[in-house]
């Protein structure tokens, strides 16, 4: 019995229907930028396997890291104890963020650092004594798959099984030049129940990679500390150089109160979640009345290998070259969007720093459950290229180290299929 029927056998997948799905495809090595399947056919990861791999599979440099780290200490429980990794990367992750951010709190992936942030804006509140519950969100939006995070997100195929016990949130259209007068009006008449406002920074991930600009979005934040609304900014695709600057909220003239990390956090080796807020944040919670405090923690919290492979990562992300190559990719993408913008088929092209986002003319609506979607996925996979579509809508996300013939290979193709089989 092969890989792929073993697997089909004992495993449930993530958001696939397994019925119609057909057979997983084995990978047994990875190097680079390429994964390799059982059979000896490589595939350009396009989509740095879900957003999290910034420097390459197998990293010789965040390899050696995590294996000085194996022969030290393998985890410890991070509840009245500590460790030098956790320590140090807590230390490197405030020193990037800057100014208003003071404390560090470790999760284990992306919802679940969103479901972080939620609990501390909304018990921050229940601490000082307010009764302010109410989480404003954009539409479209999408946090995660936790029960929090579901409910700030838009209400979709992701949530529909379990809209009725997702709390309800005020929902706002992405700011826009035109529109921001109506949001902060809007805004300012909901500010006493509002707890909270979350937001993707400039760009929705799972939502269709949207893009939007920040002096709007610099507004609302600025109309919510305003109005005492806690800001949490949801980088958990956007950091570590994926819009172009460390965090997507450097383009900003706010600064939030609470920023959510994870994917590329630890360059795509282990998992990690990190809800990072201010000082006025945390001393809610710092009190002599133990009830208080923050109750919430994971088995793995600050696991010191995962911590370890994230200082790595920090340490690449630090080289002039890792920013040359963010700059690169950025250009390239630049230009190809340019040699396709007026292609009858292509409805959109959005990019923002090494993301490039291409809606597909479709007779379906854009959605993540557009049918394109299948034979777009289908067709890169046979040209060696893992893009995986969010619906008809086709999106590149690369590790860092991507060179431009390889970028130049994916262009091609996109441009094969725009002309063959759309």
């Amino acid at each position: 019995m092969n890989l792929a029927e073993r697997d089909k056998r004992v495993i449930w997948h993530p958001y696939t229907q397994m019925k119609t799905s057909g057979d997983c495809i084995p990978i047994i090595k990875a190097e680079g930028v390429y994964i390799h399947d059982e059979n000896g056919k490589k595939y350009i990861d396009a989509i740095s396997s879900w957003w999290v791999n910034l420097h390459g599979h197998c990293h010789p440099y965040i390899n050696l890291k995590l294996t000085e780290q194996l022969e030290k200490l393998e985890h410890v429980i991070f509840a009245g104890f500590t460790h030098e990794p956790a320590i140090e990367l807590a230390e490197r992750v405030l020193d990037k963020l800057g100014a208003g951010f003071d404390k560090v709190f470790y999760t284990d992936n992306g919802s679940t650092a969103v479901e972080v942030a939620l609990k501390m804006a909304i018990q921050y509140w229940k601490n000082k004594g307010r009764d302010k519950k109410r989480i404003i969100a954009f539409e479209n939006a999408y946090h995660g798959d936790t029960f929090g995070a579901m409910s700030i997100s838009s209400r979709s195929v992701f949530t529909q099984s379990f809209d009725d016990y997702l709390f309800e949130v005020e929902v706002l259209p992405l700011p826009t030049h035109e529109n921001i007068e109506a949001l902060e009006q809007k805004i300012i008449s909901i500010a006493h129940e509002c707890a909270a406002f979350i937001f993707e920074p400039l760009v929705q991930g799972a939502g269709g990679m949207e893009m939007y600009e920040a002096e709007p979005l610099s507004r609302l934040i600025s109309i919510c500390k305003k109005e005492n609304i806690i800001c949490i900014d949801d980088e958990v695709m956007t950091g570590f150089g994926r819009t172009g600057k460390w965090f997507a909220f450097n383009y900003l003239t706010e600064t939030p109160d609470i920023i959510c990390l994870s994917k590329g956090i630890t360059g795509g080796f282990m998992a990690m979640g990190v809800t990072v807020c201010s000082e006025k944040i945390y001393q809610a919670f710092y009190h002599d009345d133990k009830k208080k405090a923050l109750f919430h923690g994971h088995s793995y919290t600050a696991n010191p290998i995962t911590c370890s492979v994230a200082l790595a990562s920090m340490d690449l992300m630090e080289k002039a070259s890792t920013w040359e190559a963010i700059t690169g990719i950025h250009k390239a993408h630049h230009q190809f969007s340019l040699e396709i913008g007026n292609h009858p088929k292509i409805k959109d092209i959005r990019l923002r720093g090494t993301i490039l986002a291409i809606t597909i003319t479709s007779s379906e609506e854009t959605s993540y459950l557009n049918n394109l979607r299948d034979t777009l996925y289908a067709f890169f996979l046979q040209e060696g290229i893992l893009l995986r579509p969010l619906g008809n809508v086709i999106y590149i996300m690369p590790p860092y180290v991507i060179s431009p013939d390889e970028l130049k290979y994916i262009y091609n193709k996109i441009k094969l299929a725009l002309d063959t089989i759309i």
